[in-house]
């Protein structure tokens, strides 16, 4: 065989670009909010938020494929304006942050629905009980950030909703006191580990 095709295909191989592999992620504290909304006896939704937040994940940006997602937030970072609440909702009828003090998500992967979105669906462990539990993602941008650490950062929204009665936390449930349903709200910047 003339060896020119073969160089040929050596220098298109060698010329190509590299492929995008995976790589690792951890969510950069300062730019990371886990907050959610639940009913107030029907009149309005009330917000909390969460303080502390830490975790990662492995994402390769050519094929969308996700794995070893894990989110940790410690349940006493709560935060919902309001001194007596947030007594309360630490305490037993809730969160019971002594009892847990942390709640985690974990997942193994997640479906593409189009270039910047899909579902990630995976476990929430919250009062020592894990149930499955959905959310629908965004990705917001890809690229180095202009200013500060200049890592490569993938800006992520993911939106969804678990009913609590669920993990055993029924307290103003039965009497419409406060709502069952809870939507999550998240907002992250994940940097890529070097």
């Amino acid at each position: 065989m003339h060896p020119g095709p073969i160089l040929s295909l050596v220098a298109v191989a060698l010329t190509a670009p590299a492929l995008a592999e995976p790589h690792r992620y951890e969510l950069d504290p300062e730019h990371t909010t886990v907050a959610f909304l639940i009913d107030h006896v029907g009149y309005a939704a009330v917000l909390g938020v969460f303080g502390e937040v830490e975790g990662g994940f492995v994402y390769d940006l050519d094929t969308q494929t996700l794995s070893d997602l894990e989110v940790r937030v410690g349940t006493a970072s709560l935060d919902t304006f309001h001194e007596a609440r947030d007594a309360h909702v630490r305490g037993g009828d809730f969160l019971d942050t002594e009892a847990h003090p942390v709640m985690t998500f974990t997942a193994g992967g997640g479906t593409p629905s189009g270039e910047d979105a899909g579902t990630v669906t995976g476990d929430l462990t919250l009062l020592g009980e894990t149930r499955p539990l959905t959310l629908d993602v965004t990705l917001n941008k890809a690229d180095d950030y202009p200013f500060g650490h200049g890592r490569f950062v993938l800006g992520i929204t993911a939106r969804g909703a678990l009913d609590r009665s669920a993990f055993g936390m029924t307290y103003g449930v039965a009497d419409g006191l406060v709502g069952d349903e809870v939507r999550l709200i998240i907002e992250t910047e994940a940097m890529r580990v070097e």
